[in-house]
């Protein structure tokens, strides 16, 4: 049985943002009142204070939703790389429990670009309204996604409120239903529109917080916030908007309180000042994004202050749905954490890294741990045999990341500590133990140097 109150399965809706930085929502502290209805909601149920991707770039990501795999061990561990067919996906453990499963938005898990995604790349959602690279299909007023029949299909309004009203009507037709239904709406905002390598906000929204509140990781000349942060922030507003559409919608048709709504986003945005694009690196703003739980089971759960990856939303829906969570999946379900049932639960978060770099991460409370492998091709190398260490950072002394303190002798037996757990999630996520080369050496001088320069 479920963990609501009825003995029908819960309905689910999977509200998904494209590179969302955390910081964005208020509860996270962003003073400009972006994101009012995600704020009510974590209250209301469970905030997952401290969430993470476990693969900063689109189709990683979102492979990991789907699978609750690792990205290397289904080989979407890049860009352009198809759900391979000997996985079962989420939805089809969803179907096999007399939900109806339904997807609309972007799905980039097909490698079909602006064409039709053919029926057996769709992760097996039943009822489908989609574009495999969405950014490429659509614009900001110019919605184009793809049918069950494969037929073109261009849905009126600004993009995240076409996509808002598909969901609705999909909703609406589910209401006299005895089945419950798995929605995963997947949205492109607030990702950068490619071709113009812009963010385009709704009318009118851009200039509403252009220059009003930068984050203090973006206070720096390098990178493109002074520019893209108000249309950036104008899209977050338009989709809390939505989501607070989507809440009225469900509580219109009397299913809110059998509904679980899980918000969650890819990765999040670092505006080009840690590399040369937008994501793809191991620092807060690139892997942490805003996540809630709302509905039966997750009601005043309260801010849970563990860290989750998104390797562990996959299980939490299944365990939230009343479904076996299958043991080839990475993560685990939070239910217990809402519970306060007492499991042991991990003490890092890992994370891999792509296309940018072959790099691995781990995040934990304090510290945050990455080495790289130059030597590998970051398109088309998964893995490394041999890493050397990057960035070492403690996020509670530097919550911002502007002093990394590799190699520094002070820090050895904290680094040794991290090599070694790096070294633990690695083998257990890919199967084979690599080696990391130490940094070299750096003395206190250096350090105090650094600092005076950070200052």
């Amino acid at each position: 049985m479920a963990h609501g109150s009825s003995t029908k399965r819960p309905n689910i809706v999977v509200f998904f943002t494209d590179q969302q930085r955390w910081d964005t929502t208020g509860v996270h502290g962003n003073p400009l009142d972006l994101t009012p209805n995600f704020d009510r909601l974590a209250a209301r149920g469970t905030h997952l204070y401290n969430t993470f991707t476990c693969q900063p770039v689109c189709g990683p990501a979102r492979s990991c939703m789907q699978t609750g795999e690792y990205a290397t061990r289904t080989g979407c561990f890049r860009n352009d790389v198809p759900l391979p067919a000997d996985r079962k996906p989420i939805a089809e453990y969803f179907n096999e429990a007399g939900y109806h499963t339904g997807y609309i938005g972007k799905w980039h898990l097909a490698s079909t670009r602006v064409d039709p995604v053919p029926q057996e790349l769709r992760g097996g959602y039943r009822y489908w309204l989609a574009a495999d690279a969405l950014e490429f299909t659509s614009d900001a007023y110019y919605t184009l996604v793809y049918d069950n029949d494969n037929k073109p299909v261009r849905l009126p309004g600004y993009r995240v409120d076409a996509l808002t009203d598909a969901a609705v009507r999909y909703i609406d037709a589910r209401r006299e239903s005895s089945d419950p239904f798995f929605l995963y709406l997947s949205f492109l905002e607030p990702h950068h529109q490619n071709h113009r390598d812009d963010y385009p906000a709704p009318d009118g929204y851009e200039e509403r917080y252009a220059g009003r509140w930068t984050p203090p990781d973006l206070q720096t000349p390098e990178g493109t916030a002074a520019r893209h942060l108000g249309g950036y922030y104008g899209m977050v507003k338009r989709l809390d908007e939505a989501l607070g559409r989507l809440v009225d919608c469900l509580r219109s048709c009397e299913m809110l309180e059998d509904t679980i709504i899980l918000f969650a986003s890819d990765h999040g945005c670092h505006f080009k000042t840690r590399n040369s694009e937008y994501k793809r690196s191991c620092h807060e703003s690139s892997i942490r994004v805003p996540a809630l739980l709302h509905g039966p089971g997750f009601m005043h759960g309260g801010r849970i202050e563990e860290l989750v990856s998104l390797i562990d939303l996959p299980p939490t829906l299944l365990d939230a749905a009343g479904i076996d969570v299958p043991a080839n999946m990475d993560g685990g379900s939070v239910h217990p954490l809402v519970q306060r049932r007492g499991e042991e639960w991990p003490k890092e978060v890992f994370i891999q890294i792509s296309e940018s770099q072959v790099g691995r991460a781990i995040r934990t409370d304090r510290w945050k741990y990455c080495v790289t492998a130059p030597e590998k091709d970051a398109w088309n190398d998964a893995s490394s045999e041999r890493y050397e260490e990057q960035y070492l950072y403690d996020l509670r002394a530097d919550p911002y990341e502007q002093c990394n303190l590799i190699g520094v002798e002070s820090f050895e037996e904290i680094t040794s500590d991290l090599r070694t757990r790096l070294l633990e999630r690695i083998e257990a996520a890919e199967g084979a133990r690599p080696r990391i080369v130490p940094a070299p050496s750096r003395g206190a001088g250096q350090r105090t140097a650094e600092i005076a320069r950070m200052d």
